[in-house]
């Protein structure tokens, strides 16, 4: 019994339902009136980021923790965080469009470089989102991974509309310097193991 709920707490079923859990209860509160229009796009904009510096934080922090066994439970699930970031982007997305009214007022707004960079990430995100399975890892083989380097792109221009949009950009900003020293380490790292291989040989 404690081994089959210890297998089940450690399955990508419980993983979903978890990261599933604020989805269900914003649409919830957001019907109910208890999140307004205004929360329900800042908590799930944050929600969205905040998942996907976690899919590019687990690199980093597997480089560091080299020894520890936690940060490839989380390697292994990393599509998973990337995925529901996706997710709540799209529900991000569609709450705001809810209210918008007129093809002419949307095109104005997306001209603005607080909006286009969200419109941008969000669209990158697409074809990421689709192939994040198995299936198309077999599939495109070498092309998968140099598809799925546009992530960081999408960070880029997730962080820069969190910041620009937001009418407290510190927050963002924070999340978005998290983020650099996480790569710039991960770039650092992956430098030096290269030369420690390439002197080995």
């Amino acid at each position: 019994m404690i081994s089959a709920a210890k297998s089940f707490l450690n399955s990508r079923y419980f993983l979903w339902a978890v990261l599933a859990l604020p989805f269900v209860g914003m649409i919830n509160s957001y019907r109910t009136g208890d999140l307004i229009y205004g929360e329900m796009i800042h908590v799930s904009g944050e929600l969205s980021a905040r998942l996907l510096l976690l899919s590019l934080a687990i690199t980093p922090l597997r480089l560091f923790f080299n020894k520890s066994n936690w940060p490839n439970w989380l390697l292994q699930r990393r599509r998973y965080f990337g995925v529901s970031a996706f997710i709540y982007a799209v529900l991000h997305t569609a709450v705001y469009l809810d209210r918008k009214i007129g093809a002419g007022l949307l095109l104005q707004e997306a001209a603005e470089f607080s909006m286009w960079t969200g419109y941008l990430a969000l669209l990158i995100f697409v074809p990421l989102a689709i192939t994040s399975n198995d299936v198309s890892v077999r599939r495109f083989r070498r092309r998968w991974k140099k598809l799925h380097r546009w992530v960081y792109l999408a960070a880029l221009l997730t962080f820069t509309h969190w910041i620009f949009i937001a009418f407290d950009f510190v927050p963002g900003l924070i999340h978005f310097l998290i983020l650099l020293v996480l790569e710039t380490y991960r770039i650092w790292k992956r430098r030096r193991l290269k030369l420690s291989s390439s002197a080995a040989h």
